[in-house]
C-alpha cells in the first residue's frame, strides 16, 4: 500500500498491510532529518523515512504592511512575522536546543465587553488568507499523502488573545464577553474554511480542529462550562467539514478522559494525541470504550522515552500502542504524541518508525 492508501484505509475502517506511522516535529528535528538524508525538503525526507505522512497545510494570514506589521503570519505561535494573524504578539526564546516563537502579550486582554471588541483592530479578515499558497500545497502533497489543514482552533485562540490566567477568569466571571468573542473567532474561521474547501476540498482528507482543553492532571474547565461554550461550536465545524466529504481530525493535549465522550458525540473522527502519561487516559481503557467509534493518532509517549529513552525501550513503548490503541490492526495511526523536540536523539525516532513496519 502506499502511504497514503494506508491512512484512507484506517480512516475508513479498511484492511491495512500494516498500521501507518506518522511524525509530528520541531522545525529543529527536520533539519536533522533532512541532513541525515541528504533530503533537499521535507516531502523527500517523508520518504527516505517511509513514513505514511499526514500532510500538514495551514493557512497562512497576509498582513499589512503599516501598523499591521510583517508580511505573513499564520494562526498560532509558529506564526510568520512579528504577530499572529489574531494580533497576539510573539517573542523569540531559546531552550537549549530549541528555538520557539512565544506569546509576548495579550492584546484583548483590555478589551473586557461584547461592546469593546468592536474597537478591536486586529480581527483577520477573510479575504487576507493565502488561499493560493496554502491550495498549492495541498495540490503538491496530495498524490503521494494524506492532507490535512486548515489548523483552526476555539479556545486556542482566545487564550492566546486575553492571556491563559484572564481566560480561565473569563469562564467564570465574564461569559458574555466569551461567548461574544468566540461568536467572532468562530465566524471568521468558518467562512475561511468554506472558501478554501470550495477551492481545495478535493486535495484535502481531514481539518486539524485543535482545541485543548485539558492539564497533565485535569481537565482546564468544568465540563458544564465546555458543553456552554465549545460543544455547539464544535459540533457546527463537524458537520461542515462532514458536508465537504472531509474528515476531522481533533486535537486536545492532557487528562481529557471526561469530555472524550461528547467530543467523540460531536462528530470527531480522529482523536489526538493520546498523551496516556496522563489520568484517566490509560490506552488500553480508551481502546475498549472508544476505539469502536474513533482513529486514534499518536500514543508514543515525547515527553520521557522519546528523548531520553534508549532505542529498545522506545521499541517497548511503540510495542504497547500498537498492542493497545492498534489493537486489532485498525483504527490506530501510530505517532509521536506531539512534536519531536529538539535534542532527541534520530535513533530514537529511527527505531520507533522501525519498529511500526515491523509490525
Amino acid at each position: 500500500m502506499t502511504p497514503k492508501e494506508r491512512i484512507l484505509a484506517v480512516l475508513n475502517r479498511k484492511p491495512v498491510d500494516r498500521l501507518p506511522i506518522d511524525l509530528w516535529h520541531t522545525p529543529e528535528i527536520a533539519t536533522e532529518l533532512r541532513r541525515h538524508f541528504g533530503a533537499a525538503d521535507d516531502l523527500a525526507m517523508y520518504r527516505a523515512l517511509g513514513l505514511d505522512k499526514i500532510v500538514w497545510v495551514f493557512m497562512d494570514y497576509a498582513s499589512d504592511s503599516g501598523e499591521r506589521a510583517g508580511s505573513q503570519s499564520g494562526a498560532g505561535a509558529e506564526s510568520g512575522g512579528s504577530r499572529t494573524m489574531w494580533g497576539v504578539p510573539l517573542t523569540d526564546v531559546q531552550a537549549g536546543e530549541a528555538h520557539y516563537a512565544e506569546f509576548a502579550s495579550a492584546p484583548l486582554k483590555i478589551y473586557d465587553t461584547p461592546a469593546s471588541l468592536d474597537r478591536y483592530p486586529w480581527w483577520p479578515q477573510v479575504e487576507r488568507f493565502d488561499y493560493d499558497g496554502a491550495e498549492r500545497a495541498a495540490q503538491r502533497a496530495a498524490s503521494e499523502f494524506a492532507v490535512i489543514g486548515p489548523w483552526v482552533s476555539f479556545f486556542e485562540i482566545y487564550c492566546q488573545m486575553r492571556g491563559l490566567e484572564q481566560a480561565m477568569m473569563d469562564l467564570i466571571e465574564n461569559e458574555e464577553l466569551v461567548e461574544a468573542t468566540l461568536d467572532r473567532i468562530e465566524a471568521i474561521q468558518t467562512e475561511m474554511m468554506k472558501r478554501f474547501f470550495a477551492r481545495a476540498g478535493k486535495f484535502l482528507d481531514l481539518v486539524f480542529i485543535s482545541d485543548d482543553i485539558a492539564g497533565q492532571q485535569s481537565l482546564l474547565m468544568s465540563p458544564g462550562t465546555w458543553a456552554r461554550h465549545l460543544q455547539p461550536r464544535l459540533k457546527r465545524w463537524c458537520d461542515l467539514i462532514h458536508g465537504h466529504g472531509l474528515k476531522v481530525f481533533y486535537h486536545t493535549d492532557g487528562a481529557a478522559r471526561p469530555l472524550l465522550r461528547p467530543i467523540l458525540d460531536a462528530g470527531v473522527d480522529v482523536l489526538n494525541p493520546i498523551q496516556h502519561a496522563c489520568p484517566g487516559m490509560e490506552m488500553a481503557d480508551l481502546k475498549k470504550e472508544f476505539g469502536h467509534r474513533v482513529v486514534f493518532h499518536g500514543g508514543v509517549d515525547n515527553q520521557t522515552v522519546l528523548p531520553r529513552g534508549t532505542p529498545d525501550e522506545v521499541r517497548a513503548e511503540v510495542r504497547d500502542c500498537l498492542r493497545t490503541l492498534g489493537a486489532g490492526r485498525e483504527g490506530f495511526i501510530c505517532c509521536s504524541c506531539h512534536n519531536v523536540q529538539a535534542g532527541t536523539p534520530i535513533e530514537n525516532i529511527l527505531a520507533m518508525i522501525e519498529t511500526i513496519k515491523a509490525s
